[in-house]
């Protein structure tokens, strides 16, 4: 059976993670189904190769073979700083109202973290994707919109914002927020997580982040009855239990007490910061995958960018890639093949031949390029096949 999978390679380190990555994920699949199943890629144009080539960076033809797909993967996409187009990314997101991004972070065995006790680390962020201050709605200090957006918060609601400044809006709504709640606490209730923490920083912001708390839950009140807990309530009342915490304090928590969190709701810009820095725990944006997901649509990519200055010299480290392939694989209904990628890339760590960013990090490390290390997980990953070995057996 072919299971069908649409793919952009991306810029900068794209080309070569993507080239790194796809044989791998081949591999586990024919490792772990001989035959009977198969990736079938077919690819789809962002990005500056798809300037090159249609003289758009994000060409409307895309987008409408992704609103009618399921399963898709992407390298990252160029975001120039502060001028040029906006983000891809986040233009994706919003059209095709993948609203969820949801980055577990767990540690791999063998690679250096600044923590005690990083096996203590495993946990999944669920951060909303589509709205807050990363919704788009911003205005340049001194253009027309923003005088015009300052005068009436002046003139109408007594707001005292300096007129020279660049102005953005933080939209929280209570529809978006509860279907990433929901989905936070589905993903919870099905793998047998036990706590969901609303991550928020609603003492300040009481209108927007307080808002996302108090709705979160609502949610929970309203349709978990029996299946989750807040924490005045007895076990019995359900297997999940629902917190939350102030989002400066999450990140003193998640490194003094990460066995304290289990599954994290949060609103986009805490969501952000918090899944980069928990990722940082345990090795860094190299290893770590991600999904960005609506109700339909699964786009798996890479949590790290372009990485312009080393685009080309065979440098990148291709594992989050892999590792988000892995997260499809299990999403496409391949667990088998999902836990032998990720056996593999725990032997070849654990075996210490790694790309340069982690034998930075690991005391005795042989540095591989990004085709080298891949070829060795390529082996790895065939040698489970040829050995017999299972894929079943939890990584």
């Amino acid at each position: 059976m072919d299971t069908q999978v649409f793919f952009i390679e991306g810029d900068g380190i794209g080309p070569e993670v993507w080239a790194a990555a796809r044989p791998v994920l081949d591999a586990a699949v024919a490792a772990s189904y001989g035959e009977t199943r198969r990736l079938n890629w077919v690819e789809l144009l962002a990005g500056e190769k798809a300037f090159a080539e249609t003289g758009e960076y994000l060409p409307q033809e895309t987008l409408e073979t992704l609103r009618g797909a399921r399963l898709a993967m992407k390298g990252p996409l160029t975001t120039p700083v502060g001028k040029g187009f906006r983000s891809l990314n986040v233009t994706m997101r919003r059209t095709l109202d993948l609203y969820a991004c949801i980055r577990p972070v767990r540690y791999i065995e063998g690679v250096e973290s600044p923590l005690k006790h990083p096996e203590k680390v495993d946990m999944v962020v669920f951060r909303e994707n589509t709205e807050d201050v990363y919704a788009g709605i911003e205005f340049a200090s001194g253009s027309d919109e923003a005088r015009r957006l300052i005068a009436f918060l002046h003139d109408e609601l007594g707001a005292d914002v300096d007129s020279a400044s660049g102005v953005g809006i933080k939209p929280i709504s209570k529809f978006r927020s509860q279907r990433l709640v929901r989905q936070a606490i589905d993903f919870a209730l099905a793998t047998k997580r036990e706590s969901v923490t609303l991550v928020h920083k609603g003492n300040i912001m009481k209108y927007t982040e307080g808002a996302f708390r108090g709705w979160g839950y609502e949610l929970a009140e309203a349709e978990y009855s029996g299946r989750v807990r807040l924490a005045d309530q007895p076990a019995e009342q359900g297997p999940v239990l629902m917190k939350d915490c102030i989002a400066d304090a999450m990140f003193q928590n998640a490194l003094l007490y990460p066995e304290m969190y289990d599954v994290l709701a949060t609103t986009n810009l805490n969501g952000d910061y918090l899944s980069d820095a928990l990722a940082a725990q345990v090795g860094g944006l190299g290893l770590a995958p991600g999904v960005n997901m609506g109700d339909t649509l699964a786009l798996f990519e890479p949590t790290h960018g372009t990485a312009p200055a080393i685009a080309g010299k065979d440098i990148a480290n291709p594992g989050s890639l892999i590792l988000s392939g892995a997260m499809m694989l299990e999403h496409a209904g391949m667990p088998e093949a999902a836990r032998c990628v990720r056996q593999a890339m725990n032997s070849v760590i654990i075996g210490k031949q790694v790309t340069v960013d982690l034998a930075s990090q690991i005391p005795g490390a042989r540095t591989l390029g990004c085709a080298a290390f891949a070829e060795l997980l390529l082996k790895a990953v065939q040698g489970m096949g040829r050995l017999g070995a299972s894929p079943q057996t939890p990584a």
